[in-house]
């Protein structure tokens, strides 16, 4: 019920940047036995996401479901090849949206308790309505191991790379150059916010979109674009996803 038959031009596969990093050769294997040697037509390291394509028809595609619709709670499914074992089903629940991990500024991770192990890494995350609501990505883990805390790139996001990918062979990324830190209640409080919320300016770049637009140092950055800034983490998202070129109002 979740099948339907795609073209041969759309025989392409999302998977992680850091599983066809220095590959060589890929061989992707299906359900049925059949093997197929794929090419990369686009990777992205900062988001972990990479496109490859195959030369095959008639090949079953998964629905893609909505991120935003997720919610904390929720049961989903993972499906991958940990150690080797084809086909692999394991199962949890969301246990927060947005999450932030260090070094890793562009992708609003879902965070899961589904096991995920070595040979989860660029498998779907489904919801229960059998839709892809994520690309498994990576784990937190002090022994190397599952320890109950899995993190997936929403597939919008995903989406939205392997587009750029495909289209135009690189991602454009906007920016405004500002170095930023969190607001923290201390800070709310001098600031006279009513919340811990936002992105504070610790410094603007010479010459840059920010200082043009006559941001200074001290503001605290509420909206970007229309969208909210409840965590500094969330700012190089959304400027991210902001074409290059375009203009956008900012509260601060």
């Amino acid at each position: 019920r979740i099948r339907k038959v795609v073209p041969e031009a759309a025989a392409y596969i999302l998977t992680n940047a850091h599983v066809v990093e220095a590959a060589e050769d890929i061989t992707v294997k299906l359900n049925d036995k059949r093997e197929f040697k794929a090419k990369v037509i686009g990777s992205d390291k900062r988001t972990d996401v990479a496109i490859i394509k195959i030369e095959a028809t008639g090949l079953p595609a998964v629905r893609i479901g909505d991120p935003e619709k997720l919610r904390v709670g929720e049961w989903v499914l993972a499906i991958g090849s940990p150690f080797g074992f084809e086909s692999t089903v394991t199962a949890g629940i969301v246990s927060a949206k947005g999450r932030s991990l260090p070094q890793e500024n562009y992708v609003p991770f879902i965070h899961t308790d589904v096991a995920i192990n070595p040979g989860n890494s660029g498998g779907p995350l489904f919801n229960l309505k059998g839709e892809v609501v994520g690309i498994n990505s990576q784990i937190y883990s002090r022994t190397g191991g599952f320890m109950g805390l899995s993190f997936a790139i929403p597939i919008d996001v995903a989406m939205d790379i392997s587009t750029q990918l495909r289209t135009a062979g690189r991602v454009s990324r906007g920016r405004i150059g500002v170095v930023i830190q969190e607001v923290t209640k201390e800070l709310a409080d001098s600031f006279g916010l009513t919340k811990a919320a936002g992105a504070l300016v610790n410094s603007v770049e010479k010459g840059g979109p920010a200082e043009k637009a006559g941001l200074e140092p001290s503001d605290v950055i509420l909206k970007f674009d229309g969208k909210a800034i409840n965590s500094s983490s969330d700012l190089p998202r959304i400027v991210a996803q902001t074409k290059p070129g375009s203009r956008a109002v900012v509260q601060i």
